[in-house]
């Protein structure tokens, strides 16, 4: 971590009781290593039991805490809780468009701002845009104000500006008029708010709505455009699915999930991983979370997710799915099996030649990867253009025959070696030769044949840039999991950010799957002890074997200090 914190803002109201509002979003963002600052909207008198009184603060003081606070304390992420009337939120709005999007991240992306639309509180009190409430007469009482304010409010000044909108499935409905019945209906109704509103949404179904279930706790993502994430996971929707926890004590669980992303957003996850981590962390903070007063209490806060048994199951909902037909059209786990491992990767070299991979082979590599780079779409067409039809079709013939035999030399090679050699992408040619391994990128899943690679008995190997990602590609229980880039690397262009050591231990920390997991991107021999002390199974290594005058003396010394290098208990 950084010694300097990142800065998330809460503009919010402030809950009397400590359990939900500013006082829940400041616990959580110190919790996640973050530096929390407030604007506080309103004040409230509530409890555990009760909402007795909300009383928004004047227009001038809410400027002046925004505009003090940017003078000197610029966020890096902003979490909008309870806004108490119209007139906020358009003030809100109109501050924010002309104060914070000129503002950019370190790497050129707007200030996340996740807007967490507060209507109802979870002990059932509705919070009304009135000037003031009167507290009722006694403190136990519940307030009886008609909301009829919930259907008249309009978020469209926030249109173009939000990153993310985290409405439960009840305010939702008041959000768009109407009620679900399916969360067929639900996801309909979300895509048309969502491009109105020209943000992200994440429905979540802890209230008794159209998403309920009593055995699991389900969530709908809905993802536009998205930074520094896979196109094959932007445009489309997802259903999250994690195990309901059974206890009452949950208040603030919504202003904890928002503040909780923001947090994430801040310290440089991409959006789909800060919404997977923020649902694990308000998971495990009803599983601990205590009564106080006589209603439900507030949330644990029980710092990064760590420890945990399995992660929500995430099933797509819209565009193409590489789940297998079975998995389609149910929420059941994967049915698709791929062998274990005979042997321990260690360092695991990938290697572009036949002659490289005899080199680490001979040298004692009991785990490798052919990745055969094939000349880009754009400069094929370009010869193509250039060159005769016929003499094209000749050479495209003559290359594909090159590759074949590449392909079958390289598992004759792991074969006589007794080695587990993994072919990258080409798996048609993997499986026609029955390669041991195949290796596959979150994007080749769409196009391959999954059951026809599982049925062979042939391993996988999947790659992940990310805890979404990983959780993806655990739901095919794969032979090895590839978790990267770690660091920068021109090896490959991806549109993710590198991950970093301090993310990679999080995510070795997060959960243990049934499978090695192995660390990739930009690791040489430098690298190795810090990359071991994360506590990740194996490591990869590209260019520190390829580009090295012998390969073979290259991988055993690489192999000879990752044996030593020191794993923390």
């Amino acid at each position: 971590m950084s010694a300097k914190k990142p800065i998330v803002w809460t503009i919010a109201g402030s809950d009397s009781g400590g359990g939900a509002g500013i006082q829940a979003d400041l616990a959580t963002m110190a919790d996640l290593d973050c530096h929390g600052c407030s604007v506080i909207t309103c004040v409230t008198a509530q409890n555990s039991v009760a909402v007795n009184g909300v009383e928004p603060v004047s227009e001038a003081i809410l400027l002046a805490q925004l505009d003090t606070l940017l003078a000197d304390l610029p966020p890096e992420a902003i979490k909008i809780g309870l806004l108490a009337n119209q007139r906020q939120i358009n003030l809100v709005a109109d501050w924010l468009a002309t104060h914070i999007a000129p503002l950019k991240t370190d790497d050129g992306q707007p200030i996340p701002i996740i807007l967490d639309p507060v209507m109802v509180a979870s002990c059932g009190d509705a919070f009304t845009g009135e000037p003031a409430v009167q507290a009722s007469a006694h403190p136990k009482t519940e307030l009886k104000t008609e909301p009829k304010h919930l259907t008249g409010l309009d978020f469209t000044a926030f249109a173009k500006q939000l990153t993310l909108m985290t409405p439960n499935a009840s305010e939702f409905g008041k959000l768009v008029g109407s009620e679900a019945r399916s969360s067929d209906e639900m996801l309909s109704q979300a895509s048309a708010l969502s491009t109105r509103l020209a943000c992200n949404l994440l429905i979540t179904g802890g209230d008794k709505g159209a998403l309920w279930h009593s055995n699991k706790a389900e969530d709908l993502f809905i993802c536009n455009a998205v930074a520094h994430t896979s196109p094959q996971h932007q445009h489309t929707s997802f259903r999250l699915n994690g195990e309901r926890v059974d206890n009452p004590n949950h208040h603030g669980s919504g202003c904890t999930l928002s503040s909780a992303i923001a947090s994430f957003l801040a310290q440089g996850l991409v959006l789909h991983d800060a919404v997977l981590l923020a649902k694990t962390y308000v998971a495990q903070g009803i599983a601990s979370a205590k009564a106080l007063g006589a209603g439900a209490g507030p949330l644990a806060r029980c710092g990064w997710p760590s420890g945990l048994v399995s992660l929500p199951r995430i099933t797509k909902l819209a565009g193409t799915t590489w789940l297998s037909s079975s998995d389609r059209a149910s929420d059941s786990p994967s049915t698709l099996s791929f062998p274990r491992l005979k042997h321990p990767i260690g360092v695991y070299p990938v290697v572009d030649n036949l002659n490289t991979l005899e080199q680490v082979l001979a040298a004692g590599a009991s785990t490798a990867q052919l990745r055969i780079k094939l000349e880009d779409d754009g400069q094929a067409a370009s010869n193509q253009e250039e060159s005769k039809q016929e003499e094209s079709k000749q050479e495209e013939g003559q290359g594909a025959a090159a590759l074949e035999a590449q392909i079958q030399a390289a598992i004759a090679l792991g074969r006589n070696y007794d080695a587990q050699v993994f072919i990258n992408d080409h798996w048609q040619l993997a499986l026609k030769h029955g390669a041991f391994g195949i290796h596959l990128g979150q994007e080749d899943l769409f196009e391959v044949d999954l059951e026809r690679i599982a049925e062979a008995g042939i391993a996988l190997g999947v790659s992940s840039h990310g805890v979404f990602e990983l959780a993806l590609a655990c739901q095919l229980n794969p032979s090895y999991l590839a978790l990267g880039h770690i660091f920068p690397t021109p090896t490959k262009s991806m549109p993710s950010n590198p991950q970093g050591l301090s993310t990679l231990a999080r995510m070795v920390a997060l959960w243990t799957p049934d499978c090695p997991r192995v660390a990739i991107g930009g690791i040489d021999a430098s690298r190795l002890e810090g990359v071991k002390a994360t506590g990740v199974e194996a490591v990869a290594v590209v260019r520190a074997v390829t580009q090295a005058d012998s390969p073979g003396e290259a991988y055993t010394q690489l192999a000879k200090t990752w044996e030593k290098a020191y794993v923390p208990r």
